[in-house]
């Protein structure tokens, strides 16, 4: 289970991606799919086929949208939090062979088709949450364990 907290930019981008899905896509879709299926065989019509799969996956996505944008908590930027790690945060992170990383800890609804963001849930979010800019973490994963330092900490105001 994820922890159900998100920042405000990715709640007003589920917002947004919810409306487009219910009040854009969603007609559009059916009316191919009324279309299709005036044309009578549905058996061999892949316009048919094809839209009412796509349909399915419009109507999975808005009950997952309405029922997550139900039970989010949205986490705003509060001074406090300046230079420490906190929910939110864009960490810049460095190993002993200089790799660095920078990402966002966000929530789970607002991580994917981001590569720069990561779960509050995660390994690496949870071994860097409250330390501070210098301190070195050592994040602990199914893989081994790692260790990072950090070298800045932003939030986005």
């Amino acid at each position: 289970m994820s922890t159900p907290l998100i920042t405000r930019q990715g709640y007003e981008g589920l917002k947004k991606e919810l409306d487009k899905l219910w009040r854009v896509e969603r007609p559009e879709v059916t009316k191919k799919v009324t279309w299709a299926a005036s044309l009578g065989d549905r058996s061999e019509n892949a316009d048919y086929h094809y839209n009412k799969k796509r349909l399915r996956e419009i109507d999975w996505r808005v009950r997952y949208l309405r029922k997550s944008i139900g039970n989010l908590k949205i986490v705003d930027y509060q001074p406090e939090q300046e230079d420490r790690v906190f929910f939110g945060a864009w960490v810049e992170i460095e190993n002993v062979a200089k790799e660095t990383m920078r990402f966002r800890i966000v929530g789970y609804d607002e991580i994917f088709g981001r590569k720069n963001y990561i779960s509050i849930d995660s390994p690496m979010a949870r071994a860097l949450l409250k330390k501070e800019m210098g301190d070195e973490v050592i994040v602990k994963t199914e893989s081994g364990e790692y260790t990072w330092c950090i070298n800045s900490i932003k939030y986005d105001k």
